[in-house]
């Protein structure tokens, strides 16, 4: 078969080998690859793979599937380099969800199927196949895109399509990334040691070391990934969980009945105020992890109704304002601000990740 992509033959270019992706000559040939027809004829092959498997899918949980597009997507990536795999990762995405649409459709996750391609070929492409790479090829893609870089596209897309908050951290999205490392990382072992010497002989590869035997040190090296992996987004999550405020996602109906639930608490405290005139905004709800107790910064406003024609209704209104709102009102009046620190069901306020 002269000339076609199975030969080493007619379009092809002479891979250099490179340890690391930190050189001009390494883009300078991954760039090259988009002139080679081999080399697309081969991107298509695999980009019709990838979209082929998007529907074979094992749902762990909402918005959290089992999936094994990962092995196409690394074994393309390998072969076609970081340009090319940033650009199959965005054909991928869109036209993956054409075939397989799952939930609305959402321009930034495409940056998420570029990503995961990109980290695949900087580690792969051009360069020594070992067991060590893969694991931590794999790693860093569970690690930094699947976990760190979904996060804020999926708070993203919820505050887009819904009404309901996005969890960050999800528990069951953190342990399903966790524990299929070894059991992925496995796959792409068996899978590379079967094709790499098809893909040698036509030219696909270079002539780097290829040992893909585990040892006693590679199990060693993912235990240690996953301790690593398992503490990392652990005190990622705790940090935010201790950190990001509540209030940032409440509804307009958790809003009005949460301020109004904080007025009871500083009326209480602060008998001399009166009551048919004060409003009271969350400013701020920062949680405990493993604590019932939530930190309001709370502010204090005089409401002012003269000349409203129906003041029940415009009291409602100030009360369900948020901070920047109810900064901007001229019918409120700032008087003070304090912190109060109230247990969740006190200020009706549910416990995080429990709606």
């Amino acid at each position: 078969m002269p000339g076609s992509i199975f030969t080493p033959r007619g379009n092809t270019i002479h891979r250099k080998y490179f340890r690391t992706p930190f050189c001009g000559e390494y883009w300078r040939q991954a760039f090259s690859e988009l002139k080679n027809t081999r080399t697309l004829v081969f991107a298509a092959m695999i980009l019709a793979l990838r979209i082929a498997m998007k529907p074979l899918r094992i749902p762990v949980a909402a918005d959290v599937n089992v999936t094994f597009g990962f092995i196409v997507n690394a074994l393309g990536s390998m072969v076609y380099g970081p340009v090319v795999a940033l650009l199959s990762g965005a054909v991928s995405d869109t036209l993956g969800f054409l075939v397989a649409p799952s939930g609305a459709y959402f321009f930034p996750f495409i940056i998420l199927e570029m990503a995961g391609s990109l980290v695949f070929a900087l580690f792969l492409y051009s360069t020594d196949i070992t067991p060590v790479r893969l694991i931590l090829a794999k790693f860093s893609v569970n690690m930094f895109v699947n976990i760190l870089l979904n996060e804020p596209i999926m708070v993203w897309y919820y505050k887009t399509f819904f009404t309901t908050a996005y969890q960050p951290f999800l528990v069951v999205r953190i342990v399903k990334n966790i524990v299929m490392l070894p059991i992925e990382a496995i796959i792409l072992m068996v899978v590379f040691r079967a094709v790499i010497p098809a893909l040698s002989r036509v030219g696909f590869t270079v002539a780097g070391k290829t040992q893909l035997d585990y040892t006693k040190k590679h199990i060693i090296l993912l235990a240690c990934l996953l301790v690593v992996g398992a503490l990392s987004v652990g005190g990622y999550a705790w940090y935010s969980y201790n950190t990001t405020s509540l209030s940032a996602s409440y509804t307009t109906q958790e809003r009005l009945a949460r301020n109004r639930a904080i007025e009871e608490y500083v009326l209480e405290e602060h008998r001399d105020l009166n009551a048919d005139k004060v409003v009271t905004i969350i400013e701020a709800a920062y949680p405990k992890a493993f604590s019932p107790d939530v930190t309001y910064t709370v502010a204090v406003y005089k409401a002012d109704l003269t000349g409203a024609e129906d003041k029940e209704a415009l009291m409602t209104e100030l009360e369900g304002l948020s901070k920047s709102k109810a900064a901007k009102r001229e019918e409120l009046t700032f008087l003070f601000r304090e912190d109060v620190v109230l247990n969740h069901k006190n200020a009706k306020e549910p416990e995080k990740g429990r709606e």
